[in-house]
């Protein structure tokens, strides 16, 4: 079912919201750590799964290089932490209640919205599969919209409209993206995906922080490369 990872994404960070707005308060620091560290170690995993699916491993990896010095000429890292800043101390001016709710669902709609992941899996759910990677994503999204909660209030859970919106259009986008790609290029192109998500678990466990938005272009470098070399 095409678009069904968009509604499970949806509906774990609803749950998580909730769960967050009743109980958040009670939780540990320590609880919410380990949380974090258990998915951390569960997106390693699923990334070194893509990267072993490819075909040569020459493809992703120096589509990814390509695609790395691309992202870090064009900035768009320090952009994405710009429009985040620029978003925050625009929605968050006030005091109160209203500037808490503003300023958690701004928080929590940049984290759950912009990554590889978002795109990866819009394609992924666009084709019709068992979209794992927003259920991976959407496991991560439910237990952080908890932890945003308890942190920010209400306005938190609030972003599961932005991520139904989001990955929803991103989603009727990666039909029409998926139909130009072949079985090659689709698989060079998820395998360059899983250096992504094993940056990502990286982050999230803290090892070594990389900057997931300078990885973007590798995803659209890579499968370019296969069609170029692999015919």
């Amino acid at each position: 079912m095409r678009g069904l990872g968009t509604i499970i994404n949806t509906a774990t960070v609803v749950v998580g919201g909730s769960v967050g707005y009743f109980i958040g308060h009670r939780i540990k620091d320590s609880i919410r750590t380990i949380v974090v560290q258990v998915i951390g170690l569960a997106t390693l995993v699923m990334g070194i799964s893509n990267v072993m699916d490819t075909d040569n491993l020459v493809f992703p990896l120096v589509g990814m290089v390509l695609g790395a010095i691309i992202g870090e000429l064009l900035r768009i890292e320090d952009r994405l932490e710009s429009l985040g800043e620029v978003l925050r101390k625009r929605f968050a001016k006030g005091s109160g209640d209203e500037s808490t709710f503003v300023q958690g669902f701004v928080t929590a709609t940049l984290l759950f919205c912009v990554g590889p992941m978002t795109i990866l899996g819009a394609i992924e759910d666009a084709s019709g599969k068992t979209p794992q990677l927003y259920i991976i994503k959407g496991t991560l999204d439910g237990f952080m919209s908890i932890i945003f909660v308890a942190a920010y209030g209400i306005g938190a859970a609030f972003s599961a409209v932005s991520v139904f919106i989001v990955q929803g259009l991103l989603t009727l986008g990666g039909t029409g993206i998926d139909s130009l790609l072949d079985d090659r290029m689709r698989t060079e192109m998820f395998a360059a995906g899983g250096f992504t998500v094993l940056a990502i678990g990286l982050n999230l466990l803290e090892i070594k922080r990389i900057k997931l938005g300078s990885l973007l272009p590798g995803l659209i470098v890579t499968p370019l490369l296969v069609a170029i070399f692999a015919r």
